[in-house]
């Protein structure tokens, strides 16, 4: 079981392939998420001090790279757990003021198409 450590928030225990965005709010993570977790609207940005999956979908890669985010952020609906990982939600209900959108669905949406971070880091 993937164990998922949030900074201000503790240690969480996440299903293997779950969303990241769907087991940090089961753990007590306030992680804002206006599009309801269909990589549009970045704001369930997280990042990673540990654990950083090596991968990432193109519908991430394309937002963060629109944003100039990629290389600093990434997308927690996104990501799925597949291992331990620390991190620190950047955008939550309480630091913004913001509403969450809708509830984000149990699987990546849009249907995941996956692209190695270190590909991306190398300019690929």
């Amino acid at each position: 079981m993937p164990r998922i450590t949030a900074e201000g928030y503790g240690v969480i225990g996440a299903r293997e392939g779950e969303r990241l965005v769907l087991a940090l709010e089961r753990g007590g993570v306030d992680i804002l998420h206006r599009c309801g977790g269909h990589a549009r609207c970045t704001t369930c940005r997280v990042h990673f001090t540990e654990g950083e999956p090596e991968r990432m979908t193109v519908a991430e890669r394309d937002k963060l790279t629109e944003k100039g985010l990629l290389g600093e952020a990434r997308l927690s609906c996104q990501i799925e757990c597949r291992g331990d990982m620390v991190l620190r939600a950047l955008q939550t209900v309480g630091t913004t003021g913001l509403e969450p959108g809708k509830e984000p669905a149990e699987f990546i949406e849009p249907e995941p198409v996956w692209v190695s971070l270190l590909t991306q880091a190398e300019g690929r």
